[in-house]
């Protein structure tokens, strides 16, 4: 797997827009803090996918701090959308936002998505946030709701990542990739496996995209503080630059 730098965020001559954009589950922020922020900042993304957002008291203010710590902004989520979030940078400008709250099953959390439209320049992008069920046949019916957004979105490029609770094979993350590229199995980068940090064993994290998306490369970021990482939270992180195609 390759290990040299990610492309750096920039509009190309033809008006395509290059993205880093990163996927974290950040267990509510009952970690370290500090340290969270501080991988999300060496990652210098436009846009960060949350997994387990804040979603009781003062949710907004937790998210509104994180978001600070990390030079980016809230774009959408929280509690509204069940724990997804979406955060970026000021080179994005805002289209529109929408949180959706996935069918819920008695017993079992309640499962959304954060969803937003956006431009990087002329690059016109839809970004979905998702967080699937612990439970098979739950997780394979919200893949086809993912899906179902995807299209609902209207966009010509969409961006989805998350925490799929599912390996690489699986049914519901074949289910995604039947349709959406695989960031991981287009172009590797880093490391694999994004769970647990202490020991990580399994890939259960993703980013996809829709066909027309190139891949510069994804996976764990390998040059991170393990301390950190360790310290952060309960996933590791999954970092990717993509090309965005303008669409003018």
């Amino acid at each position: 797997m390759a290990t040299s730098e990610l492309p750096d965020s920039r509009t190309e001559d033809d008006g395509s827009a290059v993205l880093r954009v990163m996927s974290y589950n950040v267990r509510s922020l009952r970690d370290d803090e500090d340290a969270l922020a501080r991988i999300i900042r060496a990652c210098a993304p436009d846009v960060v996918f949350v997994q387990e957002a804040p979603r009781f008291f003062r949710w907004r203010k937790h998210a509104a701090r994180l978001a600070a710590k990390s030079e980016l902004f809230v774009l959408g989520g929280g509690a509204p959308a069940a724990g997804p979030l979406l955060l970026c940078s000021l080179r994005a400008t805002v289209e529109r936002t929408e949180d959706v709250l996935l069918p819920l099953t008695p017993g079992l959390h309640r499962r959304g998505l954060a969803t937003a439209v956006v431009r990087f320049g002329t690059a016109r992008v839809g970004l979905i946030s998702c967080h699937l069920s612990l439970r098979k046949d739950e997780r394979y019916a919200q893949a086809g709701m993912v899906l179902d957004r995807v299209a609902a979105l209207g966009t010509p490029y969409t961006l989805v990542a998350g925490d799929l609770n599912e390996r690489p094979g699986g049914p519901a993350f074949t289910r995604l990739t039947g349709r959406l590229r695989d960031g991981w199995e287009a172009a590797p980068w880093g490391g694999e496996y994004t769970s647990i940090p202490a020991d990580p064993h399994q890939r259960i994290d993703a980013i996809l995209a829709t066909p027309g998306v190139e891949f510069l490369g994804c996976g764990v970021p390998p040059h991170l503080d393990p301390a950190d990482l360790l310290a952060a939270t309960d996933h590791l992180p999954v970092l990717a630059a993509v090309r965005v195609p303008a669409t003018g």
